[in-house]
């Protein structure tokens, strides 16, 4: 661990822990979204039962960072944004799920450099799903 080349072929999906990894990172996410009151908002816009949500946040976050295409073998192709268009997503939940996602990352036995960077980039994504103020 502690590989510099972030964002580099599957350098981050190997510091990610490989699927195992993102998997915990995943759970994680959704157990503290499930605890938080800041995400309340976010959490109300996801199914009651999370399995589905769990394996498609795991197997995006896969090929997001280099690894196997796992989402588009299952579920087919997505744009993140089109895919939450019908949600009502502002400044406020976009913090909320990065909020979460931070201390999910904070979780995992990852180095304090591998968090912030993916918090980073995270937060591009989590940008363009935004469509209100």
């Amino acid at each position: 661990m502690g590989n510099k080349n972030y964002g580099t072929e599957d350098a981050t999906y190997q510091e990610a822990g490989e699927y195992d990894g993102i998997k915990k990172l995943v759970d994680d996410f959704y157990d503290i979204m499930n605890e938080l009151k800041e995400s309340e908002g976010i959490r109300n816009m996801h199914p009651n039962d999370l399995e589905v949500s769990r394996d498609k946040l795991t197997r995006f976050l896969c090929a997001w960072t280099g690894g196997p295409r796992l989402y588009r073998e299952k579920y087919g192709a997505i744009s993140i944004p089109q895919a939450h268009s019908h949600l009502s997503i502002g400044s406020t939940e976009r913090d909320a799920w990065l909020l979460c996602m931070k201390k999910a990352l904070s979780k995992q036995d990852y180095p304090e450099d591998f968090q912030r960077y993916m918090l980073t980039q995270l937060a591009v994504p989590a940008e363009r799903c935004r469509n209100q103020e």
